[in-house]
């Protein structure tokens, strides 16, 4: 054994060994091609932020219309979506590895042209979507196209990121408004409640509301798409029942407007005798109980679901057995 140790050869190999342990210790975290490592999401997240920072100005547009606009809150649903699309398909993980990274690249010279061109043109949809793509090909540039195919929920939300222009976004709220006032009119009439009807205008007890003031536009049909979407893709539901599902949701957008609406009618003709005191309580209740509505909405489609595996409907992909 001493002979061994004193052996040149002996040490020489020792040395070699423990330089490449060294070597390998001191790698990039380890990083593999046979599967994502934490140092791959790492990289994935600069390469994100360095996306960010490429397109600044468009996202920092984006911030300004979710800050300044209530018809654009749900935009920061929009990631939190992707994060629990990520989470229900988190054992796939273990399958995914960093290879076809090529296409990253692809996604964000495309994203950088259509971005460019949205700019100049005057496109603000391009001009947003583009953003999105740079930073969706920075990520994907580090993980490949497995977290594109595998977690394909999870990137198409992010659609949801991009403002909807003024235009499109009022031709939609118009039809919304004056269906909701029609069906509010007659659930109050139902219950004897006096009131008239004024295209998307509503009078009870002396007073004016407006639709447009208790609906607020698209402020409730976007978010509620987002949570229509999320309880799709996040139960294993075959796809026909997820399209259904998502195809309902701006019917479900009017009924839970609609469950918004009422109280808040009466809040304004009835709460008080004072018109101010009653304004004053329907503005509170209106601005509370508009993301109140999300988790009603989502009970609401558990319970469908519920009820339709209790009939023996087969809405799932797969039979549990009891």
């Amino acid at each position: 054994m001493q002979q061994l140790h004193g052996n040149p050869a002996f040490r020489l190999a020792a040395h070699t060994g423990s330089a490449r342990g060294v070597s390998r210790g001191l790698s990039f975290g380890g990083l593999r091609t046979d599967r994502w490592t934490v140092s791959h999401l790492v990289f994935a997240a600069a390469m994100g932020a360095l996306g960010v920072a490429a397109t600044f100005d468009a996202w920092q547009d984006i911030a300004h219309l979710f800050w300044k606009e209530p018809e654009y809150s749900h935009i920061v649903l929009a990631p939190v979506v992707a994060i629990w699309m990520i989470f229900v398909r988190r054992l796939r993980i273990r399958h995914c590895r960093p290879v076809g990274t090529g296409i990253g690249f692809l996604i964000a010279v495309f994203g950088w042209a259509v971005s460019s061109f949205g700019f100049y043109r005057g496109y603000q949809t391009l001009w947003h979507g583009g953003a999105v793509l740079v930073v969706l090909g920075c990520i994907l540039a580090v993980l490949g196209k497995h977290a594109l195919f595998r977690f394909f929920p999870a990137v198409a939300v992010l659609v949801f990121m991009i403002p909807v222009p003024p235009n499109y976004r009022l031709e939609i709220a118009g039809p919304l408004q004056r269906w909701t006032a029609q069906i509010s009119q007659s659930i109050l009439e139902a219950f004897n409640v006096p009131v008239e009807r004024s295209g998307s205008k509503l009078s009870i007890n002396g007073v004016d509301v407006n639709i447009i003031e208790a609906c607020n536009g698209l402020r409730m049909v976007f978010p509620l798409i987002l949570i229509s979407y999320a309880f799709s893709f996040g139960l294993p539901l075959r796809n026909s029942v997820r399209f259904l599902v998502l195809l309902a949701s701006p019917l479900s957008a009017i009924f839970c407007n609609v469950l918004r609406i009422l109280p808040t009618v009466w809040i304004y003709g009835y709460w008080s005798q004072d018109a101010n005191v009653s304004r004053r309580a329907g503005d509170i209740f209106h601005n509370y109980s508009n993301w109140v509505m999300l988790p009603i909405s989502f009970l609401i489609l558990l319970g469908i679901i519920k009820m339709l595996r209790w009939a023996m409907v087969p809405v799932m992909k797969y039979t549990l057995a009891s």
